[in-house]
């Protein structure tokens, strides 16, 4: 199994930025499609997604073990936690506001960390254990001003960050598997959720919606979309990468960090930021774990690798 550390900490610290930068990229398309553009169905967009995936793993140069799916039963139970975590995701965005729904997400930190330790049998740092509860004590700081507590809303949430935890430990545990490597994972990933989702569209007829929307002629909709779906590869490929180079509790902290920058964002910028100082009190504790946890990560590979470099001079 190939370990994090054997990584260098300029492949660690660039995938992860990759995927803090590209989450945040398809984030404000998302928005722009949905919203500026009043697009009817997400669940269209998810399908340009999920296709974009597939036709880029299809290529020779990217994934030579083709369309066969000599390997799609190796790939459970990801699928699953996939469309687990999408259905709460978005159940819970409905049920609760855009910042509480950010603070709440970080629950999905503490509950990698404990599953790494059961499946993947690693051990953390006090230190990197300290600063994760950090930044969950910042999100129960922060959960505490919500007077508008919904039951069913925190249900969702909770249960988002149980899939959410879940789908980062086994991919990571999937990118192990022989034949499959960061590419196959991708593809059949993509590709066995892609028909789910298709008849979900159609049923719920999200997709009749998406084929009758009228601004299709519009290049401006159109290159976002496309742009969209391209993002789409380029997010899942990210995660893929961090969790290889890192560890999925690393991935699921950085995700952490951009969520409570957009939040920072959304104090200036949007206007459905409702300002308290207990919020904003647990938002800076939340940040200033995530922080620290950064820096202890990617501080102590630099300092290993100049101990091994050393050693090999000294030889």
């Amino acid at each position: 199994m190939h370990q994090a550390e054997d990584h260098s900490a300029l492949l660690k610290l660039s995938s992860a930025l990759l995927y803090a930068g590209s989450s945040f990229l398809i984030t404000v398309l998302n928005k722009t499609v949905l919203t500026s553009f009043r697009f009817p169905s997400y669940l269209c967009v998810g399908i340009g997604q999920v296709s974009c995936v597939c036709c880029i793993c299809c290529f020779p140069s990217l994934c030579k073990c083709g369309p066969p799916l000599c390997f799609s039963g190796q790939m459970f139970p990801l699928p699953l936690l996939y469309v687990g975590n999408h259905v709460t995701g978005l159940a819970s965005t409905k049920k609760l506001s855009l910042p509480m729904f950010t603070v709440l997400r970080k629950f999905a930190i503490l509950m990698t960390m404990i599953l790494e330790v059961y499946i993947l049998r690693k051990t953390f740092p006090k230190r990197l254990v300290y600063s994760v509860v950090t930044i969950v004590f910042g999100a129960v700081v922060a959960a505490s001003s919500d007077l508008a507590f919904d039951v069913q809303g925190y249900t969702f949430i909770l249960l988002n960050d149980a899939f959410t935890a879940a789908s980062g430990v086994y991919t990571k545990q999937k990118l192990d598997t022989e034949g499959l490597g960061k590419y196959g994972v991708l593809y059949y990933n993509a590709l066995i959720i892609l028909i789910p989702t298709i008849l979900a569209s159609a049923f719920t007829g999200d997709l009749h919606e998406a084929v009758a929307f009228e601004d299709w002629a519009d290049v401006s909709f159109t290159f976002c979309f496309l742009l969209s779906c391209i993002m789409g590869f380029v997010l899942m490929y990210s995660i893929v990468l961090c969790s290889y180079y890192n560890s999925a509790l690393t991935t699921s902290v950085v995700g952490a960090i951009k969520n409570v920058a957009v939040a920072y964002v959304g104090i200036f910028v949007g206007g459905d930021y409702l300002f308290s100082w207990t919020n904003f009190l647990g938002l800076s504790i939340c940040m200033s774990g995530g922080l620290v946890y950064s820096y202890l990560t990617f501080n102590s590979t630099s300092s290993a690798g100049k101990t091994e470099e050393a050693q090999e001079l000294k030889s």
